[in-house]
């Protein structure tokens, strides 16, 4: 990007007209008519001391400086309409609030546009940093369809705790979703740690239990630790793959809620072997617990974090997702993932009875139903996909 591109791209927005923006110019105008009302015979012009600082709140330092004058010179007007009363102490006095509120009301705006002009910047860092980590899931990726969608709980950030992938590798069409235990830069490190690792070592290992002990070694060595990283540390999280001769799917699955399957005979939960959680293996010696599942060229698999199945309605109850599939693409010849995203997403939304302070991840991966890609010997010719 360029840098006259980058200084479009951070310049502010032009600030929504809102009520708060009309308060000066409304105090002025009432200011005036009571003036008119009362005609010159009771001193109104004190009420225009407040206009600076509202005029702070929404302009630049420019046009709060040129409201500061204009009030003054309204004061002065008003007071030289009573004879004798321009240069009544009194009337001084006000001038004299009005200079140092005006002037105090500019470094107001200044100081506002320039943590406004700081925080644009923070959030499209924090924007970039997102794509970086959370890249946009590809609509079609060799044999497969694929649609994602993230949201961070914690209100105004973009980067949390939870984590999705999908790329086309030399064994298959690779997926990952997972959710970091904790919140904050702890958990954003882990995130990045675990995605990094993925979109190399995806490519390299043939098991999925190999890949899975990969990822966890990614953790022990990239995550925080000792005294100032979470001695708890961990992530729940699939591994699957969608090969390359199609009609099935294989999960390895670290202690992550089970993926569902929705198609034209419903809606159904998949059975896996749960495996602890990534950054816990050493607790337990992991063997190859991957399990296979068919999967027609109808159906769409749905891998969720708990940001959505727990979900809680004004009752208390979890948001029931797979009933909610069932009722919606349950019968449905060819769902679409992006539309079974979608539909997760909004409807959870609705479900939800507070703004829950949880991350909530979806991924919908399906088979396109064209004539399966081949593997080579090995899988060695096969194209690298976009996150290699």
């Amino acid at each position: 990007m360029s840098g006259r591109s980058l200084r479009t791209a951070l310049r502010p927005p032009s600030p929504r007209r809102g009520w708060v923006w009309w308060l000066p110019l409304v105090a002025v105008a009432v200011d005036l008519a009571a003036e008119f009302a009362v005609r010159g015979r009771e001193p109104v012009s004190f009420m225009l001391i407040a206009v600076p600082p509202l005029a702070a709140a929404t302009r630049g330092p420019r046009g709060t400086a040129l409201s500061a004058v204009v009030c003054l010179g309204l004061q002065m007007w008003m007071a030289a309409r009573r004879p004798g009363h321009f240069d009544e102490q009194h009337h001084v006095a006000v001038y004299a609030a009005t200079f140092v509120i005006g002037a105090a009301s500019v470094a107001l705006a200044w100081q506002r546009e320039r943590t406004r002009q700081h925080l644009i910047r923070a959030h499209s860092v924090a924007e970039a940093m997102q794509r970086t980590l959370l890249r946009p899931v590809p609509a079609r990726l060799g044999p497969v369809r694929a649609a994602g969608f993230y949201e961070a709980g914690e209100g105004g950030t973009l980067v949390g705790g939870d984590l999705y992938e999908v790329c086309e590798t030399p064994f298959g069409v690779r997926a990952i979703i997972g959710d970091v235990r904790g919140k904050g830069l702890d958990a954003v490190q882990t995130v990045a740690a675990v995605l990094g690792s993925f979109r190399v070592s995806a490519h390299e290992w043939q098991s999925l239990g190999s890949l899975a002990e990969r990822l966890e070694l990614s953790i022990a060595r990239n995550s925080p630790a000792g005294d100032e990283g979470d001695p708890e540390l961990f992530v729940t999280a699939l591994v699957m793959e969608f090969p390359p001769d199609g009609g099935e799917v294989r999960i390895a699955d670290r202690g992550h809620p089970s993926p569902l399957v929705v198609g034209p005979q419903g809606a159904r939960r998949l059975v896996t072997a749960p495996g602890l959680p990534l950054g816990l293996g050493t607790l337990a010696d992991e063997g190859d617990d991957t399990t296979v599942h068919p999967l027609g060229p109808g159906e769409v698999l749905v891998a969720i974090t708990d940001g959505v199945s727990e979900a809680r309605n004004a009752d208390g109850a979890f948001y029931p997702v797979l009933e909610r599939l069932a009722e919606r693409f349950g019968g449905e010849r060819v769902p679409d993932p992006e539309a079974v995203v979608s539909f997760v997403r909004t409807d959870s939304e609705r479900w939800s009875a507070r703004s829950e302070d949880d991350d909530r991840a979806v991924l919908a991966v399906s088979l396109d139903g064209t004539e399966p890609r081949r593997r080579g010997d090995g899988g060695a010719s096969a194209r690298p996909g976009p996150c290699g």
